[in-house]
């Protein structure tokens, strides 16, 4: 394996071999002038008792397989004191310092006090050349080492957002350690703000200009200061040592600083590198030269510059060395996400720069761990480490036995959950299917193809293109002609369209081919658009295409035109763009005008081979919605149109199926637009079709009214007739054919008699609904007489009273859609149509009767609110029924919900609805809790009372079928107590809004439950008093005065009701605790929002469910977690039990012990889903780690309370957002703390 140091590189003995001198610890000629990484000087790197687990891991991850260690010599070597090296004949001359340079100080400057730190407020503002500011940085340090270094210490402690400062004296007399101690007590703890996550417009900009700064610090020192011994190492061992410190700032921040180093650093090893190389080739040309040719100077010049370079290499390599196993092995499974990305980021840049050394599988496991990552970001940037990596064929060879080792993880990840990350982990599979064959299976690949059906389109793209290039590309392989011009041969093109075919047929993965198009637009978008090769191939007489395969292809030509014409994509799958560019706006003109001009000759003649099969025919009629239709009198096509008008009459006159005609009615109808020259010839032919089809039902229509019956064969052509009328009634107005009476008649008969087909019925309800709107539409002008308007609402009501005599039809076909047509009518002709200066159609307003009403909501219950059956795995013919069914229940649902928000019913009857609300919760959950905010904005007031009305009617119900006796035992009277928590929820937090409401709601409630009293002399409780159990339940939404008073008025309403002494009933002992002060849990502050309970912990209901959710989810995520301490755990430890905080409170430990151990607790709290973890009882904690844990406990809510809004998603947003899990010292990243033998 490749390591860092050259074969040349020596070890060098120290004067004391009991002891380790860490590379670090350089001398200026004393040593308190330099900063100790530790009090100890036993250790490579800063690390104290609370890593020294972490530290052991972290070596033993980085030295495993012995020869595979990178930095394995330059660790055990002894480093000797260095003095600065003699530069380079390449250094560049110091640039003098600018007139008014901020770095001249007074002579007169005392030793204590710290040197200005300005170096912060450039970098923040980045408004000056960086290089400019760096070079004056070196002229003020070789002025001044000691003020200079000073300074640039202040400028990463102020970058870290600390008001502290490194002084003269602390530099000279504390360790490392000391001063980061010092400097986290001088730590401002209020905000956990600090530059790197600093909200505001004065810091966007200031991660970048940091990492500018450092790699032009490096970049401007390579020559020069950078093997200096004092400066660099200095700065190194003050970075680690703030890495491994407990405040989240100070870690970030050092952290990014140390990784932006160590880049930087690779860059001057690669140049060292290259360097040395041409150095050996000079050498070697110079010593091959004959003896007259050859000259010594050269060949001990270029001798000296090689060791000059050798020893550079080496001190390169140790800092570098210092670095990895300082920083990066234990923050790159920090608690702290951003650091694990930062990390996982920079090795990736490492690998591909210096490919060499880093590129190897001691550094690959790293990534490969991180993987696994519970955080979105590092998983992301592992990703994008690793598609660098597989984008050179080049390193194939060396990421062998990584990607034998992490495919499946590689695999899994096209599955996640977060879709930014699946797209990248597709685009990586993409590239190891490009550079490295046979390394995907078949299986691996099946696994990923359903992916290319996702709602997301970027990945549904990236799984395209994965698609193309595993199964098109090998097969449809493009030639060049020339150097820019690709041309496909027609050959390629069919067979690409057949292999398309054939996986959509054969995958059997959707039904629905746009998908597929959409999902392979943008990797294969020229031979989608190839129309030529897709109508040549329906048009072709001896094609060997199933029936099943001409569908397909004929969707996949449908939906190339409509990609190209409208440019988005399909109905469902979501795009985050919002509009086209002005270039891609260009692109889809010039596609929708080849398009229609090769479409439009070629369409009559599609519609005349398939004008027999409904499926072919209906998607050809759609290609009209994205034609360019100027085209046909631009470029003089209008003899094609007298095709297309031949051809669609035909279709109308052939087919009955509603996709058809309504296809045919739009395209029709586009083509009858006033605006075109051709419009007259389209409206003769319109009319002359209508005209055709008029005739045929006035025939038919006689034979049905003096016929008392008809055979199958009139009955069909009689309703054929009808549904293409409505049809084409729904898309143009055919008032002047005047169907409304014939049709009228119709249906009277229809009810009077009852002989009058179902088949026949529904299109001609539907005839004489269009012919009302269409009327309305007329009249809605200001030109309209009273008498048309008196006209248009006696065939309204009329037809009204039709359609409430059909909801007691026999049909249930019959009964849905004269509801659907009558909740329409009702919503049209409503109070709202006088709404916008429309005085005038007052007339026309229409108000239901009661009877109607009662009828609409006896409808709403046998036909909505019943239990359908089971649904299987969704693929089956019942299950797709079943579905159909369940969408029309919804929509009835949804006309009478919107007829009660606007009025048209009274809201009363609202409570009809209100009470399913828990029972059908799955099926029509959205829609009723949608209807129950609009009427809460409606009328508070009224809604209150219409909740309290709807539990009133299911209490009585129960009554009624169980009687007074153990009613509240149930199982129907517990799913009553549901439905009355989830209306109490529904309040929300807005408890000083809602008092008066829910005052009112608890006094209707008891003197509800005391209406009825029992027998004079009976000691029996009232049949109404277990209402009170319901009313407890809104409990918490009230006020402490609140519930005084309501004692209060409960007492003096129980005077009125003998009851046995010294025996309470059951549900006013049940009511009076929801209301003593002991079980107030929604007390409220003074703005009015509700306080939170504290969390049950013990229990043994509360281990039981621990133990579910335990086995079911992996980690418990909490919707409440206490926000996190500016001190947190630095690095994920091993797990130690609560008796172990006990022995650390016991000892008294420092204020950064007590912060460990409370983070710890915290994570072990955020396990307590796992048996394992959190057996210690909360009173068996020390005095003060209970106190800490009671108040973490304090911002979570009440158990049985997140279990309802969960299930129900009715939870009310709260005033603030909690933080992540992530932040809470948590350990976020088990999978990183793998052995070296794992791999």
């Amino acid at each position: 394996m490749p390591t860092l140091r050259s074969s040349s590189s020596q070890l060098h003995s120290s004067s004391s071999p009991s002891s380790v001198s860490s590379p670090l610890r350089t001398a200026l000629g004393t040593g308190p002038r330099s900063l100790s990484a530790s009090s100890s000087s036993s250790v490579a790197v800063p690390c104290d008792d609370r890593d020294s687990d972490q530290t052991s891991e972290g070596d033993s991850e980085s030295l495993s397989a012995g020869e595979g260690s990178d930095f394995e010599d330059n660790l055990r070597r002894n480093v000797r004191k260095r003095a600065a090296k003699r530069p380079l004949k390449t250094t560049p001359v110091a640039k003098r310092p600018k007139k008014g340079s901020r770095m001249v100080r007074a002579h007169g400057q005392k030793e204590s006090e710290p040197p200005a730190s300005d170096l912060f407020d450039a970098v923040k503002a980045a408004k000056s050349d960086m290089q400019s500011l760096v070079d004056e940085w070196l002229d003020s340090y070789k002025q001044d080492q000691d003020a200079g270094f000073l300074e640039l210490i202040n400028f990463f402690i102020r970058s870290c957002g600390c008001k502290g400062t490194v002084t003269a004296e602390m530099f000279k007399k504390m360790s490392n350690s000391e001063i980061i101690q010092h400097l986290t007590e001088q730590f401002n703890e209020d905000s956990g703000d600090y530059p790197l996550t600093a909200p505001g417009p004065s810091w966007k900009k200031f991660q970048g200009s940091f990492c500018e700064f450092v790699r032009t610090l490096v970049y401007r020192c390579q020559y020069s200061l950078l093997y200096d011994g004092f400066p660099m190492d200095n700065l190194i061992s003050l970075l680690t040592g703030l890495s491994d410190s407990q405040v989240r700032a100070f870690r970030h921040t050092s952290t990014l600083a140390a990784m932006k180093l160590m880049t930087s650093l690779v860059r001057v090893a690669l140049q060292l590198s290259l360097h040395k190389d041409n150095n050996q080739r000079q050498y070697e040309a110079e010593r091959n030269k004959g003896p007259g040719q050859r000259s010594p100077e050269r060949l001990e010049s270029l001798l000296e510059k090689r060791k000059e370079l050798q020893e550079h290499q080496e001190e390169i390599e140790g800092m570098m060395n210092a670095l990895f196993r300082g920083v990066f092995v234990h923050r790159y499974r920090d608690v702290l996400p951003e650091i694990r990305a930062i990390c996982i980021e920079e090795l990736g840049s490492w690998m591909q720069s210096y490919s060499t050394s880093f590129l190897t599988d001691s550094y690959l496991k790293y990534i490969g761990w991180t993987l696994h990552d519970k955080h979105r970001e590092v998983r992301l940037k592992c990703l994008k480490a690793l598609k660098g990596l597989y984008g050179n064929r080049d390193w194939t060879a060396r990421l062998e036995l990584f990607t034998s080792r992490f495919k499946d993880r590689l695999v899994s990840m096209v599955m996640d959950r977060e879709y930014d990350v699946a797209v990248e982990a597709v685009r990586l599979l993409t590239l190891i299917l490009k550079n490295m064959e046979g390394v995907l299976t078949e299986a691996d690949c099946e696994s990923i193809y359903p992916v290319v059906y996702a709602s997301n389109r970027a990945l549904a793209s990236a799984v395209g293109e994965f698609l193309y290039w595993k199964l098109f590309y090998p097969e449809c392989e493009t030639r060049t002609v020339g150097e820019r011009e690709r041309r496909r041969s027609p050959r390629s093109q069919r067979t690409f369209f057949h292999l398309l075919l054939s996986f959509f047929v054969e995958s059997e993965l959707h039904y629905h081919a746009a998908y597929l198009v959409d999902s392979l637009w943008d990797c294969a978008g020229p031979q989608l658009k190839d129309w030529e090769s897709l109508t040549s191939l329906l048009l072709e007489k001896d094609q060997n295409l199933g029936d099943v395969q001409e569908s397909t292809l004929m969707e996949i030509l449908v939906s190339s035109v409509r990609q190209a014409s409208e440019g988005h994509p399909p109905v469902g799958r979501v795009t985050g763009r919002k509009g086209l560019t002005p270039k891609e706006r260009k692109i889809q003109a010039d596609d929708k005008v080849k398009l229609t001009e090769h479409l439009i000759p070629l369409l009559p003649q599609l519609l005349a081979k398939f004008s027999a099969d409904a499926e072919k025919v209906a998607p050809l009629l759609q290609l009209l919605n994205y034609f360019d239709l100027n085209i046909y009198c631009t470029r003089r096509l209008e003899k094609h149109l007298e095709l297309l008008l031949q051809q669609l009459q035909e279709v109308v006159v052939k087919h009955a199926e509603p996709a058809v005609l309504e296809a045919g009615a739009h395209a029709l109808y586009l083509l009858c637009n006033p605006e075109f020259t051709f419009f007259s010839r389209v409206d003769f032919a319109r009319s002359q079709l209508v005209d055709l089809l008029t005739d045929r039902f006035q025939q038919e229509l006689e034979e049905q009214l003096q016929s008392s019956f008809l055979d199958e064969d009139e009955v069909y052509s009689l309703a054929a007739t009808l549904k293409r009328l409505s049809a084409f009634y729904n898309a143009h107005d055919l008032t002047r054919w005047e169907l409304y009476e014939p049709c009228y008649q119709l249906l009277r008969k229809a009810v009077d008699t009852g002989e009058v087909p179902h088949q026949v019925i529904l299109p001609a309800l539907t005839l004489v609904y269009f012919s009302i709107l269409w009327t309305l539409t007329h009249v809605s002008g200001s030109g309209a007489s009273q008498k048309q308007l008196l006209s248009l609402k006696g065939r309204m009501v009329t037809f009204c009273e039709l359609c409430q005599n059909c909801l007691s039809d026999v049909d249930p076909e019959i009964q849905e859609q004269a509801f659907v047509l009558l909740s329409d009518l009702l919503l049209i002709f409503s109070p709202q149509m006088i709404v916008g200066g429309r005085e005038f159609l007052k007339p026309l307003v229409f108000i239901p009767e009661a009877t109607l009403q009662s009828e609409l909501a006896s409808f709403l219950m046998d036909h909505v609110f019943i239990q359908p059956g089971e649904l299987g795995s969704g693929h089956s013919q019942e299950d797709h029924l079943q579905i159909e069914q369940l969408h029309q229940r919804r929509r009835l649902l949804a006309g009478f919900c919107k007829l009660l928000l606007y009025g048209v019913l009274e809201m009363d009857a609202a409570s009809d609805v209100f009470k399913h609300y828990n029972k059908f919760y799955n099926d029509y959950g959205d829609i009723i809790k949608e209807t129950l905010t609009r009427a809460r904005q409606i009328d508070r007031s009224h809604c209150s009372r219409i909740l309290l009305l709807s539990l009133k009617q299911l209490y009585t119900e129960l009554l009624q079928e169980q009687g007074p006796q153990g009613l509240n035992e149930l199982p129907a009277f517990i799913e009553m107590r549901d439905l009355a928590r989830r209306f109490a929820l529904s309040f929300g937090p807005q408890q000083l809004q809602n008092r008066d409401l829910v005052v009112m709601l608890h006094k209707e409630g008891i003197r509800f439950s005391l209406s009825e009293l029992p027998p004079a002399g009976s000691s029996s409780q009232p049949p109404n008093l277990a209402f009170l159990e319901l009313l407890s339940e809104f409990s918490p939404r009230l006020f402490h005065q609140d519930k005084q008073l309501l004692l209060s008025y409960l007492e003096k309403c129980l005077q009125r009701v003998s009851q046995a002494p010294g025996r309470p009933w059951g549900p006013v002992t049940t009511y009076c605790q929801s209301l003593s002060p002991v079980e107030s849990t929604a007390e409220a502050n003074p703005q009015g929002y509700p306080s939170s309970k504290k969390r049950r912990i013990e229990g043994p209901s509360r281990r039981h469910r621990e133990d579910i959710s335990a086995s079911q989810e992996e980690s418990l995520q909490l919707n409440s977690i206490p926000p996190t301490p500016t001190l947190t755990s630095t690095a994920v430890k091993s797990r130690q039990p609560l008796g172990g905080l006990e022995e650390m409170e016991e000892g008294g430990g420092s204020e950064l012990a007590f912060t460990q151990g409370q983070s710890l607790l915290g994570a072990q709290r955020l396990r307590s889903s796992s048996p394992q973890h959190f057996q210690t009882p909360l009173n068996s904690l020390r005095p003060g780690l209970g106190n800490r844990l009671t108040r973490l406990s304090l911002m979570e809510e009440d158990e049985e309370e997140l279990e309802i809004q969960n299930d129900s998603s009715e939870e009310w947003q709260g005033t603030d957002k909690q933080s992540s899990p992530s932040e809470h010292g948590l350990d976020l990243l088990d999978s990183a703390e793998l052995n070296t033998e794992d791999f």
